[in-house]
Parts: structure tokens; sequence; C-alpha cells
């Protein structure tokens, strides 16, 4: 096993000349002159931004529907179609123990009903959209093919209430993943399910799987949704509106602004607080929380009671865990006092599928009695290591294989410095099952992460030196709530360019006080650990660490990644905390032509 970073690498030096990624306009690739219908088809009217008509050339980068697009899809192996009728719907939904609240979801279901393929597959999924607001589908792991990647404005016009979208992509690799919306904060709703891609070759024996969903719940509880959250952390300023419509129906843009660039305060929005790496003057010295959020009088008031979590710290994240309080923590859509059982015997190999569908927290997990073998993470197979517990930032996945003792076992998720956690349970024969407040003392002893571990052999990365390198500062602070790449909000004509073919390393340099799950669309990378120059000497021939597609980058620390550009398109990467992407923590990553 390697010896894995230092938690938090000192930037030093390296943060201060971390330079900005080079940026290329885009004004003209705007396809706005087409018509068409409502269809979400990014072929019926065009993306608003960044993309260009079917079979038509032109513009500087590769547009979602591009002829790269089609020609990439082609390569990829076909198999059998897979006609799939999905329905996105208000819901009432049962999270156990007589708690019943009012949502949306996949087909009324929680967690929505898991997709199950084999690679090759070609996907035919239509969805519909019953809910009284735009909708997209994002593929979270599955590096589909561009125009079907789901990212409103950006791969596709968002799909309108009572407008249908038919999804149709090759399934090129095996593996763990999910899918959700990329609209809005929707996603901490209850619009999420897993996908699983099963490998005819597996070489993995078990006797049976589990596949375990994770989440952090606030919607329909004593009034609150996702949406007021957001407008409570960021001062009544809203999100970024990457999805068509307003998230309030106050007629704002979305960014909380009212048309003339400023928001709701009078401010006109570029006078935030900035962030250093000492912190932020709202810090209660563990990264801090909204002390005094920002209430200008276009906010709206909020139905249901706070949500902001003010006093939280994680020792192992060495942040603050997160900024919402939220009331209850699901496995599987069930709350602790009424946990999901899985059945097994005693002595079978079973494989854990557990992927973190949480808006705003990191889960440490462990079962019981029991250690855990990591295969896969993030999809990707690893070098089996043993571990007592795992810790999964928004968005990451890991596949383990555990041998059942015998009686009942905790499945515990302890929601990171948020003083909670998520419950279910392992039966295999008698016994009585632990309170709702159990903690495995798993939950103390040996845990992995992700760099350290070494890919299998069959998917490790090259040994190859970039081509190209990018380089992004995170940036932002509680009080401001301005989370954003090198302190620029998303917009989606930005482009940090790369070619197809190309080995490209991305470097994120943390300057905040807070911890951030970076996920990159349409693509996997290989760990490399701690960016800057005297970690890329020291790295200098040596292959990457695990593959992955969304990696966790402490306060005040670096890691660099690298992918090989081999998916052509407009790429969204950003931070999966739910909230701070929708106030602008995103930025593209495009292929040029």
């Amino acid at each position: 096993m390697r010896t894995p970073p230092t938690r938090r690498a000192v930037l030093g030096a390296a943060v201060t000349t971390a330079g900005t990624a080079v940026l290329a306009s885009c004004s003209g690739d705007s396809d706005t002159g087409r018509s068409g219908t409502n269809s979400g088809s990014p072929n019926a009217g065009g993306a608003n931004h960044g993309t260009a008509p079917r079979g038509k050339s032109g513009g500087e980068y590769v547009s979602p529907d591009g002829e790269e697009v089609a020609a990439a899809e082609a390569r990829r192996t076909s198999g059998p179609v897979r006609k799939i009728g999905l329905t996105a719907t208000p819901s009432r939904l049962d999270l156990g123990g007589g708690l019943v609240v009012g949502s949306w979801a996949y087909e009324s279901r929680l967690p929505g009903p898991e997709m199950r393929l084999t690679v090759g597959d070609v996907v035919a999924l239509n969805l519909a959209n019953h809910l009284p607001a735009a909708t997209t589908l994002h593929w979270h792991g599955l590096n589909v093919r561009n125009d079907m990647d789901g990212v409103p404005d950006l791969t596709q016009r968002p799909i309108k209430p009572g407008a249908e979208f038919a999804y149709r992509f090759k399934v090129p690799h095996p593996g763990t993943y999910w899918f959700h919306p990329h609209t809005g904060v929707q996603q901490d709703r209850g619009l999420y399910a897993p996908l699983i891609v099963e490998d005819p070759k597996e070489p993995l024996k078990y006797d049976k799987e589990w596949v375990v969903v994770l989440d952090d719940w606030v919607d329909g509880v004593g009034g609150s949704t996702p949406d007021e959250v957001l407008d409570e952390l960021s001062g009544g300023r809203g999100g970024m509106d990457h999805g068509g419509s307003s998230h309030d129906g106050s007629g704002r843009d979305g960014s909380g602004r009212d048309g003339s660039g400023r928001d709701g305060s009078g401010r006109d929005g570029s006078d935030h607080d900035e962030m250093d790496d000492k912190g932020d003057p709202g810090d209660n010295g563990h990264g801090g929380s909204p002390r005094d959020p920002r209430t200008p009088k276009s906010a709206k008031r909020r139905s249901g009671p706070s949500r902001i979590m003010r006093d939280s710290y994680s020792k192992l994240l060495e942040s603050h865990g997160g900024n919402v309080d939220y009331p209850y923590y699901l496995i599987n859509g069930r709350v602790p006092k009424a946990p999901t059982s899985f059945t097994a015997k005693p002595g079978d190999r079973i494989r854990l599928r557990i992927i973190n569908a949480g808006g705003d927290t990191a889960f440490r997990v462990a079962l019981g009695g029991h250690r855990m073998t990591i295969t896969h993470t993030d999809g990707y197979p690893v070098r089996h290591t043993t571990t007592d517990a795992l810790l999964l930032g928004m968005g990451e996945r890991y596949d383990v294989v555990v041998t059942a003792g015998d009686g009942v076992f905790p499945l515990t998720a302890l929601a990171e410095g948020k003083r909670a956690s998520a419950l279910a349970l392992l039966r295999t024969g008698k016994g009585t099952a632990p309170t709702a407040s159990v903690r495995p003392k798993e939950l103390d002893g040996k845990l992995v992460e992700a760099f350290d571990l070494s890919p299998d052999e069959s998917v490790a990365l090259s040994v190859r030196k970039a081509d190209r390198t990018l380089r992004f500062k995170l940036t932002g602070s509680m009080r401001a709530y301005d989370w954003a790449f090198d302190r620029k909000p998303y917009n989606p004509g930005q482009r940090h360019p790369v070619r197809a073919g190309e080995r490209v390393r991305l470097e994120f340099y943390n300057v905040t006080s807070m911890w951030h799950p970076v996920h990159l669309h349409g693509h996997s990378f290989g760990l490399v650990g701690p960016a800057g120059p005297e970690h890329r000497a020291s790295r200098r021939g040596q292959a990457a660490w695990a593959r992955k597609d969304t990696v966790i980058v402490r306060p005040h620390s670096s890691m660099a990644v690298e992918f090989d550009a081999d998916n052509p398109g407009l790429w969204m990467l950003h931070c999966h905390n739910i909230y701070h992407s929708d106030v602008g923590m995103m930025t593209v990553v495009g292929y040029r032509r």
C-alpha cells in the first residue's frame, strides 16, 4: 500500500502561484436562432449556450450533438436496446416510523427504481416530467455521449413541465453509478436512484448483493424545501438557475438578481467577502458558518425552521462538516428508527454497493462486527484492501465485500461533523436489533481512503506525461456564500480547453476553510496526489492512484488528478455539494475542434 499524502498539504508557494486555467470565449458557439419544441431535445432549438446544430460544423469547440460526439459513440460496443420508461412526479414518501413527507421522486419511490444494465446495452429511456418545474437526468459517473449528459443549457434544453425527453446512449463500462437531476437543487429532494452496470466477465465472486444508498433529508419536514434552504444559506440570492426557471417563482433570474445585475439587496454581486487561506471573518474556527446570513427585502419568508448548521466540525475532514442541518439521515429511504434490513445467511459473501446521494453530507460508514474488503471505487476496480470504515463524500461510491457473521448487525453511516447518523441492518440469524443511536467500534478503526488505494491493472492509467495542465482555485466563504472556481461564478459559456487524445492534468487548490467533493462529468481520472511543482517532481514517471470521478479536496490543501481526453464535448466540472454548485461552484471543460 502506498503512503497517503498528508491530509492537510500546506499550499505555500503552490497556492500563491497557482494560475487560473486558460479560458476561451465561445460567443461564436451559441445557437440561438433555431425554432423548436419544448421537448428538451438539444436538436429541437439547440441548447442555449455553446452548442451547434447537428450535422453542422463551425465554432471553436465540439458541440454536444456534433459529429465528433456521434463518431465517438459509434466506436463503442453496441448491444441490445433496453427500453425504459421513467416518470418524475410530486409524491408522498414514507420514510418509516410514521414519517410521511411530500417531495418529488421517480415513480413515487425512494430511492427511485434501480436501473440494472450490462456493458454495451443501448439505453432508450423516456423521461416524463410531471413536476411543476423543468428538470433533466444526469448519469453520475457513467461516461455517456455528451448530448445525453443532462446538464441544462449546456448539453440539452431543460425538460419543461408536462414534456418528455428521450435519452439514448450506449453503456460504455461496468460499475456502481446513480442518476439524478442536474437542475437547481432538485437532487436534494427524492430525485435519485442507483444505476448498476454489470460486467459479463466479472471476476469478483460473491453470494449476494446489497445496494446501499445514503442520503441527508430535509424536504417536506416542518415545511422546509431545498430551495428555501438555499435561499437561507445565500441570504436570499438563490442559485444560478441552471435549469431555465426561477427557483422561487419570484421572476428573478435564479441568481437572485432582478435582471439589472443587482441582487435583491441592491448590491451588484461583486462585493462579496473575499476568502484567503487564513479563513473567513465569519468562521467559528472550524470552517465557519453563516453567522449573519444576509436577508434582503426580496428574500422569501421561510415556511420551515432555520436549517443552517452553525456549530459543526469533522476532525476527519479537517473542516466544518457541512452547511445544512438536516433533520434526518437515510439509508435506502428509511430513517434510523425504522431501518431497512438485508437478509443473508452466516458465511455468505455479500457485495455492498454504497452510494452517497446526499446533498451536503459526507458519511463515515462501518458494518458492526465486520471488516470490509474494498474492491471498487467510483465504479472502477482496485487492488483489494481491507478496512474497518469508509469515508464517502457526496457523489462517491465504494464497492466492498464482507463475509457475514451470525446475528443482527448495524450498518451505520455517521454524518461527519453533524452529530447524527443513518442506519440499516444486516440480519443473518436471531438477535436483538441495535438502537438507532448505535455507534459500532469499527467507525473508529482503520479507515482507508481513495489515496490509499491502487487501481486494478485492468483499469490503471498508463504512465505518461501530461500534455496539458489546468489549474483551479476553489474559492468562497460561508458568510458571503459565494462558492466558485477562481472567484468566477458559473457561466455556461465559459470553457477550459482540452483536445482529444491529450493526457490532461487538473490541479485543485482549495484556499477555503471548507472541504469540497469535486466531480468531473464524462470521464474518470486517476488520483495523483497533492498538486504544486514540488509534488509534480516527486510523482514524475509514477502511475496514478485509484480511478475515480469524484474526489474530496480538504481545506487549505491541494489535489491533482489526470485523465485521458477520450470523450468529446462540453463537460461540467463542479463541487458536488449541491448548494455550493448551485451558487456558482461549477465550470466547463470543453474539447476544441
